[in-house]
């Protein structure tokens, strides 16, 4: 799959399998092309080349029958604050087809799963952004999609609110046999996930489970801050070809046991603050990209609106 915004390759040739039921994520920073791939998979973008099959639906030629099968939320709010909980719920199921009876059990069900009952008749402007999140989780399974898109379901939320939200999706996945698909630039929301593929400038880095990708990637690291700027100049120079990553006053190295002993005999007294890292997904990241997650200078959301600016083109 390959997607071009004017002069910005957003997508350069990305390719991935998610299995039936799997919790499947996508992880990278801001403007890594995460967001650009779920409009093609939610069907408000077309791709430049490339193919996009949904339950076995191609997107591009079969939009409404991909549709069918997806549950969406997406990074930006999409309730209707002036409606209640159960209003937007009840819209979601009416816009599907689903028969009142039906719609009337699932909104019940939904709103019981992700504990909102009691706000059922509460305006949607009344709700804290957590239960907002919760309350787009439940709307996108009203018309009883197999398939659950969460673009950034967590940002923007405090670490209660993450870890709440991150319980909905593993309950989902285990109570209704659904397949989940998230991005996130959340290094350690992934940690429980079955696959995790790890997307950066538009490529697929790595994509393998969690423990294979840090045995097959990862590395111990020593974490420090050295005691002046003399001595970050000394400690870089000194150990160049163990260097990670330098950013301000820390100095990530790739260590093992027998260095890291060597390092504190050297340079202990010119280290403010050490520790000892072993191998983690935020290793993995550092080992394929030589840096950690951050976020772009342009944003993806920047560059969509620049290329329906450029291209006439609406894009959600």
């Amino acid at each position: 799959m390959s997607k071009r915004y004017g002069r910005t390759l957003a997508l350069d040739g990305v390719s991935f399998d998610v299995g039936q039921q799997q919790l499947f994520a996508l992880l990278g920073p801001n403007g890594s092309g995460k967001t650009t791939l779920m409009h093609i998979l939610c069907t408000l973008l077309r791709s430049d080349s490339g193919q996009a099959l949904v339950a076995g639906f191609d997107v591009m030629r079969q939009p409404l029958q991909a549709r069918r099968r997806l549950g969406i939320v997406f990074q930006e709010p999409s309730l209707d604050d002036r409606l209640s909980v159960r209003e937007n719920l009840d819209l979601h199921g009416l816009v599907y087809g689903v028969p009142r009876k039906l719609r009337r059990q699932r909104i019940d069900e939904m709103l019981a799963l992700v504990e909102l009952s009691e706000w059922a008749d509460k305006i949607c402007r009344t709700l804290s952004s957590g239960m907002k999140r919760r309350l787009e989780i439940a709307r996108a399974l009203i018309h009883d999609s197999e398939i659950l898109l969460l673009d950034e379901p967590t940002v923007g939320l405090d670490a209660q609110s993450r870890d709440r939200i991150w319980h909905y999706i593993r309950r989902l996945q285990g109570e209704r046999a659904i397949t989940v698909l998230v991005t996130t630039h959340y290094i350690e929301e992934v940690e429980a996930c079955d696959q995790v593929c790890i997307i950066d400038r538009g490529r697929v880095l790595a994509n393998d489970a969690p423990a294979a990708l840090k045995r097959d990637h990862g590395q111990q690291v020593l974490r420090l801050v050295p005691k002046s700027v003399a001595d970050h100049a000394a400690i870089t120079a000194r150990h160049v070809d163990r260097l990670v990553h330098a950013d301000g006053d820390e100095i990530l190295l790739s260590s093992d046991d027998a260095f890291a002993e060597r390092f504190l005999a050297e340079h202990g007294a010119n280290i403010r603050a050490l520790s000892i890292e072993v191998p983690s997904l935020e290793s993995v990241f550092l080992s394929l990209t030589g840096r950690t997650i951050r976020d772009e200078a342009a944003s993806e959301r920047d560059q969509t609106k620049a290329f329906g600016k450029i291209g006439g083109e609406h894009t959600g």
